[in-house]
């Protein structure tokens, strides 16, 4: 077990994913990354992706092990490894059928978006021009997310979908990779009155580091960015704040083109490749920089633990569990 409190969770990463990056997580204190395991995949080729994460925990054993409990965090964190929990940015892998929410749980997926950006079976994504909520699908999805123990993520979609998602959700919600619009008025980022609706029902904000919803892109400074940090906890309260980094390491820019387009559009990519990101946080190993920036910007050592791992912890052990008879060995 790491010595010191100096530890982290990290709320959504996509990178491409090496033993060097392994390496880094280990050196960095990263004890669980939420993954991205799916963007626009269908069911059987959500599975193809999962197959290649079975290969990765048995290739890097030392390094990385699957996380789907609070439990299995603490197990990593005390044999200096990584856990990896499974997530998916659309609700394309379970396609029309509402079964395939229990099959994909039981496979370890434990955050499902209900879109990303477009308007899918189950609400509409934040770049439609209409957000008529969440579909009679959502709703059921939703329940069906709740029984099993599958977080619902709306970091992608509108802001009726994302209040109504607040509202019907019988478990609190998280965006994993987002921040306050206000700071940076870009339409991926959450307003206000989503923000405070989602610190009162409980649910978790994980702050972005992806150059496009940062104010100022690459060249936001660290500075700028805890104090955004320092606001946001004022507003909703730094027991619901954590760091959804949305990292791509080392991803190819041709990735650019599947994330935005999938199979849904022939027009090229709206950018060239990614956008570099901050001097400040190139890699996993940036951590260390953000916890002196929390501490700088006047965050108590407490709440520094809170923002980089224990709020993410806590919300894990409330969200992961089956509700109560859903099922057996879970």
């Amino acid at each position: 077990m790491m010595p010191s409190d100096e530890w982290v969770i990290d709320g959504l990463q996509y990178c491409n994913w090496s033993g060097k990056i392994f390496d880094q997580m280990r050196a960095s204190g990263v004890v669980a990354v939420h993954a991205t395991v799916s963007y626009h995949e269908n069911f059987r080729d959500t599975v193809s992706n999962l197959i290649a994460w079975n290969r990765r925990f048995e290739r890097f054993a030392d390094r990385i092990t699957p996380g789907r409990t609070a439990a299995d965090i603490d197990r990593a964190r005390a044999q200096g490894k990584t856990a990896i929990i499974f997530g998916s940015q659309n609700p394309a892998s379970i396609e029309d059928d509402i079964g395939l929410v229990d099959v994909l749980h039981r496979l370890g997926l434990r955050f499902m978006q209900l879109t990303y950006n477009n308007q899918s079976l189950l609400a509409a994504g934040c770049y439609e021009a209409q957000d008529a909520g969440i579909t009679r699908m959502g709703r059921e999805v939703i329940a069906e997310m709740n029984r099993v123990g599958m977080v619902v993520d709306m970091s992608h979609s509108g802001e009726t979908s994302t209040l109504q998602a607040i509202e019907l959700s019988r478990r609190p919600i998280a965006i994993t990779h987002a921040n306050p619009f206000q700071w940076a008025p870009v339409v991926r980022n959450k307003s206000e009155p989503v923000l405070r609706a989602l610190g009162q029902s409980g649910g978790m904000l994980g702050f972005s580091l992806y150059p496009l919803h940062l104010r100022n892109g690459t060249d936001c400074s660290l500075e700028d960015f805890c104090t955004m940090v320092a606001r946001t906890a004022e507003l909703i309260g730094v027991e619901r704040i954590g760091i959804g980094s949305d990292l791509c390491q080392d991803q190819p820019d041709s990735e650019v083109h599947w994330m935005r387009n999938g199979r849904w559009s022939k027009a090229p990519p709206a950018s060239a490749g990614f956008a570099p990101p901050p001097r400040w946080f190139t890699d996993n190993t940036g951590f260390g920089s953000l916890r002196q920036g929390l501490r700088a910007i006047g965050f108590a050592e407490v709440d520094v633990g809170r923002i980089l791992h224990r709020n993410w912890l806590d919300f894990f052990a409330a969200s992961f569990p089956p509700s109560d008879g859903a099922r057996d060995g879970a």
